[in-house]
């Protein structure tokens, strides 16, 4: 199978994950600054989850792009990736209306480990393809790092939302701004 198949449905999986996310977003009935800061929590947590999936997309289309080939084992890899990718979107409102409370938090933490682990996978599965090119497996190389210590803070913030949810936010934050802009190698040699 062609890599162009599996990027389109993935596309449109993750397209359709950010409108679910808009659409929960209610529209106050009471045109106050009161009535919106009320809201501040709920569109907090959209706009990190927004930003999330955002990332995820962009990195995915960095990856897929040094597929040659699809196989079986990156389909399902890619097929878990986004299960869990899936989820964002209910933990995003769990968190956001309960104003992130510390189980919440750590549910978020959860499934946000859970999408990193499967995009280390997806990587892991498209490397196998790759071991013959020292450049694309030297790139792997460098993205298992980067994605371990994403892992790494994400796992890191599910026990300290119960001693301090500020801190795990974060950390969960904080792989967004690692993965902020991709990879500049990524995009050369995806572009070969």
């Amino acid at each position: 199978m062609k890599a162009t198949r599996l990027e389109a449905f993935s596309d449109g999986v993750i397209a359709i994950l950010i409108t679910i996310m808009v659409l929960e977003l209610k529209v106050p009935h009471d045109p106050t600054p009161a009535a919106l800061l009320k809201l501040l929590p709920v569109l907090l947590s959209y706009v990190l989850s927004f930003v999330l999936l955002a990332i995820y997309w962009v990195n995915h289309h960095h990856l897929i792009h040094l597929a040659h080939k699809v196989d079986g084992p990156i389909l399902w890899a890619n097929m878990n990736l986004l299960f869990w990718l899936s989820l964002v979107p209910w933990v995003t409102g769990y968190m956001g209306e309960n104003h992130a409370p510390p189980l919440s938090v750590a549910m978020y933490g959860g499934v946000a480990t859970a999408c990193s682990l499967s995009f280390y996978l997806l990587r892991r599965a498209l490397a196998r393809h790759h071991d013959d090119n020292a450049g694309r497996m030297s790139l792997h190389g460098r993205m298992a790092r980067k994605n371990l210590l994403a892992l790494a803070l994400y796992s890191a913030s599910i026990p300290l939302a119960w001693l301090f949810v500020p801190l795990s936010l974060g950390l969960i934050a904080l792989p967004a701004v690692m993965y902020f802009l991709p990879d500049r190698r990524v995009e050369a040699l995806s572009t070969t």
